[in-house]
């Protein structure tokens, strides 16, 4: 066989090999970690009586969801928050920093949704309710970063600008966003929600993406395998020549 032709036959080996590298990254890369959903038809800053829906995803497939603990953004007052809907059997009960939603544990692997009623929206961009999610067997999952890159972040509900002429209807003090949730869970109900194999480089953003961890995967496996095919031609290189 030519020289030419086993170069074009490495190079052939080399693309397979590199695209099997890139996809198993992809597959061992796994989906971002479950978190909680916000949602509102009225996001605007100013609106009064908004309906906002909250999706808690669930990550267990053993245990349910049973209460879910919220620390309201700065600019609305708990007094301000009704409850809307939520799984049955389930209450809400204010807090001076939030609220929390809790009853018997829905379904395992089950979603927890549930709404609120807020007063009025503070005049802001966005709102970020940072949550404590709750299961039966103990288990706490905390979505309370606020860091866009975090593995464990708070839902955020982006907002239109006020509508011309808006006012807040109340000038009293907003609670602070930053109170610890009471009553706090002990140290062994504060495990990391996302499991090892799910926080490990595998955040993204909300659109789309893969973690920067993945892409570092896919380079290493990249560099990995055009490292072993280029060792290859050299010795073979080395051969011909002899």
């Amino acid at each position: 066989m030519s020289h030419h032709s086993s170069t074009r036959i490495l190079a052939r080996r080399l693309t397979i090999a590199t695209a099997t590298a890139v996809t198993a990254v992809l597959l061992t890369a796994g989906p971002v970690a479950a978190h909680v959903e916000v949602e509102s038809e009225k996001a605007q800053a100013l609106a009064e009586n908004v309906g906002i829906s909250f999706d808690a995803e669930s990550e267990s497939s053993t245990a349910g969801i049973t209460e879910i603990r919220v620390v309201l953004p700065e600019g609305i007052d708990p007094a301000g928050v009704t409850y809307g809907e939520g799984p049955k059997g389930w209450k809400f009960t204010a807090a001076a920093d939030g609220y929390t939603v809790k009853g018997p544990a829905v379904k395992a692997g089950v979603n927890a949704e549930y709404s609120v009623v807020v007063k009025q929206l503070p005049d802001a961009k966005e709102l970020a309710f940072k949550t404590l999610q709750s299961y039966s067997d103990g288990r706490t999952d905390r979505w309370i970063e606020l860091d866009d890159s975090g593995e464990n972040p708070a839902p955020v509900l982006k907002l239109k600008a006020a509508a011309p002429g808006a006012e807040a209807a109340d000038s009293s003090p907003s609670p602070s966003a930053s109170p610890t949730p009471s009553p706090t869970p002990s140290a062994e109900e504060t495990t990391t929600a996302p499991s090892t194999s799910q926080a490990a480089d595998t955040t993204k953003d909300d659109d789309s993406g893969l973690s920067a961890g993945a892409w570092t995967g896919i380079v290493a496996a990249i560099l990995a395998v055009a490292a072993v095919v280029a060792f290859a031609l050299r010795r073979r290189g080395g051969a011909t020549q002899e």
